[in-house]
């Protein structure tokens, strides 16, 4: 189907940035739009987001209401410290349906009740010619027509009527009715669909989908939004293939010889390096000095955590000579603490791009993937999304640092999800046993853009930071799960240093 190409005074933004870039800038006036979702999603709160930008925008805005009452309209805006000056409520309920001096009663056949509540629409509406019209909600005007062709007919001329005076009407629906009913959204312009998942443990996943938009070129498929004070917040569906960016390939040194030997020079911008070992074995704090290599060359840096508590991290950097806080202090560093539980996959992308995009980050590390698994409602789907946004992290010119931990210490380790395929670098962490100590070594498997080493070499963590040694060549049982070493080649200083990563 061919798209319509429209000025933006054809459109009518929502007053929500990311159902805006979803829709590619906003509504066709004059049209009529079905929002559906089952109750307690945020339909209302939508709605007097969608009236009160046109508010803003100087356009007259009307709330028809049969389910809501002012006050509870009034309460809503207030809970999001809103007013709603300026816009005219309309309760329709009470003057047809509850006024004990109306004519009606429950008496009078559901024709003449449905008929009376559509003339009084068009009677709101004729006398206030509002620019943007809520009509809340169709579940009672259902429940007037008792019949669907009856019904069909009075929503049809409602948008006929509607159309006539160029409004832009948004028609909430609670989903009461059959599921397999599609009726509205064959009459509707178009059909936008509000979902609220509850989940056995965290906040409820909240996701918008554009089901239909005539006429409009839209971004498809699910979106993650929150519910909070000051309304919907939506994060559009990232897709990496619209983010190409010009950058410098040049290798960068992770601030480690050894590691950069390692590496076959250095860490590549516009490439992800996968820090996989057991818990305890240095990943963060390799990852950690890695960053700060970046930070002292100028750049700036993102740091998602969500393993440890950030003072934590802050002073385990610190006693091994990395101390964070100037970087952080100047701006350059940020280290965002993210709740798992409480985030949707969609919102912690979103970070990301604005990371990226308004921060300007070059360097972004997340600590790590284990967590950010048990935000995801699937396997396959985190596979999916990450993918997504290491394809926008690469082609963004940005060196990204993901760590992987494994279960167990030793012996056969596996993962919660395999992502090493994802990666463009991958460094293993081991540990190994060597004259009666248990050591911990450091190799690069693979590396999609540089000639790296394919040996095994020994790193340790001391108050001077990471120390990786020489290529230790005579290791048996690496393939197994349990190295262990009995080469030649000397071992570096069993000095004991601070807790390790």
């Amino acid at each position: 189907m061919g798209h319509e190409t429209l000025e933006p005074s054809d459109r009518a933004p929502t007053g929500i940035d990311g159902l805006d870039n979803i829709l590619g800038g906003g509504l066709t006036r004059s049209r009529v739009y079905l929002v559906e979702g089952s109750p307690g999603t945020g339909k209302t709160t939508l709605s007097l987001q969608f009236l009160l930008e046109g508010l803003r925008r100087g356009e007259a805005g009307l709330y028809i209401t049969l389910s809501e009452t002012k006050v509870e309209l009034q309460a809503v805006a207030a809970a999001h410290g809103w007013s709603l000056e300026g816009l005219s409520l309309y309760e329709l309920v009470n003057e047809i349906g509850l006024d004990p001096d109306s004519e009606q009663s429950i008496l009078h056949p559901s024709e003449v009740e449905l008929g009376e509540t559509t003339r009084e629409v068009m009677k709101q509406v004729n006398e206030l010619r509002p620019a943007r019209v809520i009509f809340d909600s169709l579940s009672e005007m259902r429940l007037l027509a008792q019949n669907p062709l009856r019904y069909r007919r009075q929503i049809l001329a409602l948008k006929q009527f509607f159309a006539s005076l160029d409004c832009t009407v948004l028609m909430l629906d609670d989903r009461t009715s059959d599921p397999n009913d599609l009726q509205l959204h064959s009459i509707a312009h178009g059909v936008i669909s509000l979902e609220q998942n509850p989940r056995d443990f965290g906040a409820e996943r909240r996701r918008i989908r554009v089901v239909k938009m005539r006429g409009l070129k839209f971004r498809s498929g699910y979106h993650d939004f929150i519910l909070d004070r000051g309304g919907l917040t939506v994060f559009p569906r990232l897709i990496a293939a619209e983010h190409h960016h010009a950058f410098s390939e040049e290798l960068n040194s992770t601030g480690n010889d050894g590691l950069d030997a390692l590496l076959g020079g250095g860490l590549a911008p516009g490439t992800n390096t996968l820090l996989v070992g057991p818990s305890g074995v240095g990943k963060t704090t390799t990852a950690v000095s890695c960053m700060i290599a970046a930070l002292r060359r100028g750049e700036n840096a993102t740091y998602f955590l969500f393993d440890e508590g950030l003072a934590t991290l802050l002073k385990r950097c610190r006693q091994l000579g990395m101390d964070l806080r100037p970087y952080i202090e100047s701006g350059a560093l940020k280290i965002q603490q993210i709740d798992p539980a409480e985030l949707s996959p969609g919102e912690f992308t979103s970070r990301a791009r604005v990371a990226v995009e308004q921060a300007r980050c070059s360097f972004l590390c997340i600590d790590s993937l284990n967590a950010y698994l048990q935000a995801m409602p699937g396997e396959q789907f985190l596979l999916l999304q990450m993918h997504e946004l290491l394809s926008y992290l690469n082609q963004s010119g940005i060196t990204t640092l993901l760590i992987l931990g494994q279960h167990g210490t030793v012996g056969d380790m596996r993962s919660d999800v395999d992502l090493s395929y994802l990666s463009d670098t991958l460094l293993m962490f081991r540990y190994f046993e060597a004259q009666g100590e248990v050591r911990t070594a450091i190799s690069a498997v693979k590396s999609r853009t540089n000639q790296n080493e394919r040996t095994i070499r020994e790193f340790k963590l001391g108050t001077t930071g990471l120390q990786v040694g020489e290529a230790l060549r005579d290791f048996e049982g690496v393939l197994t799960g349990i190295p262990k070493y009995d080469g030649q080649i000397a071992l570096l200083d069993s000095t004991p240093h601070p807790a390790e990563s």
